[in-house]
């Protein structure tokens, strides 16, 4: 191999590892950035992949593509076009809805957020996520086996957030971190 195409070659590759963060379409998906925040500072680039309706008003998007310098996914590119992220070496899928646990479970990949879930499960890279999915949701059967499913590929799993507000009527955080402590343990 010459010198020039190993040169490219090692110039395309992140020098940090790289993490695709996924996001849905749930109301603390505004807070996006907090995460994006802890994983560059645990070292990660990021690139943010989201759902056609997260897109639309869940969050910033235009502040989440100035802090990943990247834009965000959620169209397929056409055939010729450069993909825009390099490979993941661990995916987020933060806040995951019922919709998106119960598609991905299902093979179902009629998204780009959701193809990429399961892709990344077929090349077996570490997946952790952060559910936030109401309680009615969440207690049915299909959810239920969804999740059985997904942590029988190797997911790992968050604690649920239902977002209801406490008996001092304030809701508790989204524990954005808790999506990277979950990548960490091996």
């Amino acid at each position: 191999m010459s010198e020039q195409v190993r040169s490219a070659e090692q110039s395309e590759k992140p020098v940090k590892p790289f993490l695709y963060v996924v996001v849905c379409a749930a109301g603390v998906a505004s807070g996006v950035s907090k995460l994006i925040t802890a994983a560059q500072e645990r070292d990660w680039e990021v690139g943010v992949f989201a759902t056609p309706v997260a897109m639309d008003g869940f969050f910033d998007t235009a502040a989440v593509e100035a802090q990943t310098g990247r834009p965000i996914r959620s169209a397929w590119r056409r055939p010729g076009d450069p993909r825009p992220f390099p490979a993941p070496d661990a995916v987020v899928v933060a806040p995951a809805t019922f919709n998106t646990v119960n598609k991905w479970a299902a093979g179902l990949a009629d998204t780009l957020a959701v193809a990429t879930l399961c892709e990344a499960c077929g090349l077996d890279v570490p997946v952790a996520v952060l559910p936030c999915v109401a309680d009615a949701l969440a207690s049915h059967p299909a959810y239920r086996e969804s999740l059985t499913r997904l942590r029988g590929m190797g997911v790992r799993f968050g604690d649920p957030y239902a977002g209801a507000a406490g008996e001092d009527g304030g809701r508790p955080e989204f524990a954005w971190e808790r999506a990277l402590d979950l990548l960490e343990q091996r």
